[in-house]
């Protein structure tokens, strides 16, 4: 029960400090102060005190598009274990329902977008599309390389099955794993050199030009499951890199929680010295990233799966 409890606690309420953190660095990056670490539950605060305004053009299906993608991003945080080797809803199999789930998610955002009738949200939808069904299979390598590594395709067999995670023998996979799964974390949550969350007015937008019709609670919601997202690709990213099997509850939360910042940091320092690539680069960055994940996963099985 302490395991769940301290699951869901770090799940709902950590997130946000992750955006404050990147948006922290970027402001130090660039020798300004910047706003505090906690700007981002300021924000969702303020949000939700707010009405959202429908245009009478849309469907049920608007309305539901940020509370579905929302609840899907939940799913997948219940499914992924954050510092231990179980989750609340873990099961076999769940490697990759993890990954079904988070298309789920990204689904209803489009759908959303779609039903406004704005051919200019209707464009960051289809990009939306382009670019994650470039970025989902360079996914599925990283997590193949460990469903292979552990010889199992839930997440509680690979996280306590520690002992893969041998660092004198396939190091160069698990390096090779986090490098293609960063590039994958980056194009998942539209940070720089893919998307920039910070801009609302180009042409360029992807995400963002998707809830532009959103206000309110709604765009909490959004927000609030954009956090969460990035959350959880940052503690797969964490739990790739720092194996916590066999470790203590206290010392895998540590772990968890400062890897994480650790993530957060380094998005605000690429977003600071990179600037966002043009279109037409952005798929070879995440062909890239699978090609990377799949030289990894040659690899293992080239050198025997352990």
């Amino acid at each position: 029960m302490l395991d769940i409890a301290i699951h869901l606690l770090v799940l709902f309420i950590y997130p946000p400090l992750l955006l404050g953190f990147i948006a922290k660095t970027k402001a130090a990056v660039a020798g300004r102060s910047g706003p505090p670490v906690l700007q981002p539950y300021y924000d969702l605060a303020k949000l939700l005190r707010k009405g959202a305004v429908y245009s009478r053009t849309t469907t049920w299906l608007f309305r539901a598009g940020p509370i579905a993608s929302l609840a899907a991003v939940i799913s997948a945080g219940l499914l992924l274990p954050l510092a231990s080797s179980t989750a609340p809803l873990g099961f076999a199999g769940d490697v990759i329902a993890f990954a079904y789930v988070l298309a789920v998610a990204r689904f209803f955002t489009m759908a959303a977008a779609l039903d406004v009738g704005s051919s200019f949200e209707a464009m960051g939808a289809s990009r939306e599309a382009t670019f994650g069904a470039l970025a989902e299979p360079a996914l599925f390598v990283v997590l193949a390389i460990l469903a292979v590594s552990a010889r199992s395709v839930g997440f509680s067999d690979i996280f306590g099955a520690h002992q893969f995670f041998s660092w004198d023998a396939t190091y160069a996979v698990f390096i090779v794993s986090a490098i293609a799964l960063f590039a994958v974390l980056l194009a998942e949550n539209s940070r720089v050199p893919v998307d920039d969350p910070a801009t609302h007015l180009e042409l360029t937008m992807i995400h963002e030009v998707m809830v532009l019709d959103h206000g309110g609670v709604d765009l909490a919601f959004i927000l609030y499951g954009a956090a969460m997202k990035l959350f959880l690709f940052a503690t797969l990213l964490v739990r790739l890199v720092f194996p916590m099997g066999g470790r203590g509850l206290g010392e895998s939360l540590l772990i968890l929680l400062g890897g994480t910042l650790t993530v957060a940091i380094a998005i605000g320092v690429v977003e600071s010295v990179m600037a966002r690539f043009r279109l037409v680069r952005v798929p070879q960055f995440l062909i890239g990233a699978f090609v990377l994940a799949a030289v990894g996963l040659a690899v293992l099985f080239h050198r025997g799966i352990p």
